[in-house]
C-alpha cells in the first residue's frame, strides 16, 4: 500500500540545475519520492512527500527545499497545527 498525503499541498521543491546526482535524497527519503534519471534526481510524486525535511538537510548541493510539515498542517480539516 502506498501512503499518499493531501494532493497538491506538499512544499517540496527540487532545483534540477543545482542537482549533482549524488542520490542522497533517494537514500534518506522514507517514501521514495525521488529517483535518478539521466544522472539527476527527479520527483516521482510530490504527493508522497511527508515533508520530513530529510532530503533537504542531506542534499550537499542545496538543490532541495521543503517547509517541514506546512502542507500537512494547511490541509487539516480541524484547523489545528
Amino acid at each position: 500500500m502506498i501512503l499518499k498525503y493531501l494532493r497538491g499541498v506538499a512544499t517540496l521543491q527540487l532545483d534540477a540545475g543545482k542537482c549533482i546526482g549524488c542520490g542522497m535524497c533517494l537514500n534518506v527519503c522514507p517514501h521514495a519520492v525521488f529517483k535518478l534519471e539521466n544522472r539527476k534526481a527527479v520527483v516521482t510524486d510530490a504527493d508522497l512527500c511527508m515533508e520530513c525535511g530529510a532530503c533537504a538537510l542531506n542534499c550537499p548541493a542545496a538543490a532541495i527545499s521543503v517547509k517541514k510539515g506546512v502542507g500537512l498542517r494547511a490541509g487539516r480539516a480541524d484547523g489545528l497545527s
